[in-house]
């Protein structure tokens, strides 16, 4: 379990730093869907080894973000709308344990950022740069399962998230992303305040709007 996952304050290791940074370029369909990914050409671009960045495709492959073919290396998997609801009847659950956890457990510090956060990502909707809602988004995701205390859950809730984050910067409209910060805000400020029952009814409004967004997503394509 990487330090950083329970622990925001220290720095990633290079293999995190990568995966991260790997993860973002496929989210936000740099590396599109069907494109294959060059060992040599990502460590040149992330300014890193080969190791860290072939340790990176391993998590992500684990993750469904690539495909790894033998003599011909790392593909970027397609995005299924399909099979974004059956992540979401997952994530119900577990989302609802991380809120829960995490208004519990948080340490002050975490609560201060959550209420800094939450009003980072009202302003962040608003702002023509789509990077600064998805980093906000990102961190308020890494801080809430930090929060939580337990790696396992941290580990396993950040995939789901990773893969969300995917799916809303392929199908989602622009517009829709000030209904979505202020769910998140609210479950934020829920936890920062110790609401355990608030939180877990926010998580529940924002994962209802996930839904029918996907299922939207769905019927257009059809």
């Amino acid at each position: 379990m990487p330090a950083s996952i329970l622990d925001t304050t220290q720095p990633p290791s290079l293999s995190e730093e990568a995966y991260r940074r790997i993860e973002d370029m496929i989210v936000t369909r740099i590396l599109p869907p069907g494109s294959m990914i060059s060992e040599n050409q990502l460590a040149d671009d992330l300014k890193c080894g080969r190791t860290p960045v072939r340790e990176a495709l391993q998590r992500l492959k684990l993750e469904g973000f690539v495909e790894i073919h033998p003599r011909r290396g790392a593909q970027v998997t397609t995005v299924d709308a399909g099979k974004q609801l059956e992540l979401l009847e997952v994530r119900r659950s577990l989302e609802d344990l991380m809120v829960r956890l995490a208004a519990e457990r948080a340490s002050r510090a975490q609560r201060d950022r959550m209420t800094v956060l939450a009003a980072e990502i009202l302003k962040a909707a608003d702002d023509p740069v789509m990077s600064r809602y998805f980093a906000a988004n990102r961190e308020i995701h890494l801080l809430c399962a930090a929060a939580t205390q337990n790696a396992m859950l941290a580990r396993t809730i950040g995939v789901i998230h990773g893969l969300s984050r995917r799916f809303w910067y392929t199908y989602i409209e622009d517009e829709r992303r000030s209904e979505a910060a202020s769910l998140h805000s609210t479950v934020l400020t829920a936890i920062a305040t110790g609401d355990k029952n608030a939180a877990s009814q926010g998580a529940t409004a924002l994962l209802d709007f996930l839904e029918r967004l996907t299922r939207l997503a769905i019927e257009r394509k059809l």
